[in-house]
Formats: structure tokens, C-alpha cells, sequence
């Protein structure tokens, strides 16, 4: 169990620095918060990838980091930042 969490961080923690990189611009997230976008932006394409193919794909890493970034652009839009 300690294993897979782990590379759930680390899994996170690269998509989410990958959506980040997308979007130009500081943003003040720290390590757990990039982490907790990398993951959800994992778990969205995974349900955008199971709705539109069904379970016979798995989300591939250009959809999930597109998602991480489009949940990095939703979060400065809520702290009311200006996103390019």
C-alpha cells in the first residue's frame, strides 16, 4: 500500500508540473498542491477517456496532462489571477 502511494505522489507530482509548465505564468502552488492537480488531472482524463472509448483504454499522458493544466487555468481563475 505505502508502494502505491507513492507512486501516486510521484505519478501526481509529474503531471502535475507538466500542466503547470503548460500554462505561462507564476503560480504560487506548492509541491502537494502541484501533486493533488497532477492526480486529479489523471482522474478527469480517465473518465473523459472511459466515457468516449470505454474501458478498453487507458488515459495516455497527453490527456492527462492537458487536464491538469485546464484544472491549474480553473484554479487562478477562481483566486481571480488573469490567465493568458
Amino acid at each position: 500500500m505505502l508502494i502505491f502511494l507513492l507512486w501516486l505522489a510521484l505519478g501526481g507530482l509529474i503531471i502535475g508540473a507538466l500542466g503547470r509548465l503548460v500554462l505561462p505564468g507564476p503560480d504560487p502552488m506548492g509541491i502537494g498542491m502541484t501533486i493533488l492537480v497532477g492526480i486529479g488531472g489523471s482522474l478527469l482524463a480517465g473518465i473523459i477517456t472511459n466515457a468516449i472509448w470505454g474501458r478498453r483504454y487507458a488515459p495516455g499522458l497527453l490527456l492527462s496532462v492537458a487536464s491538469a493544466a485546464l484544472l491549474v487555468w480553473l484554479l487562478r481563475r477562481s483566486r481571480g489571477r488573469t490567465a493568458v
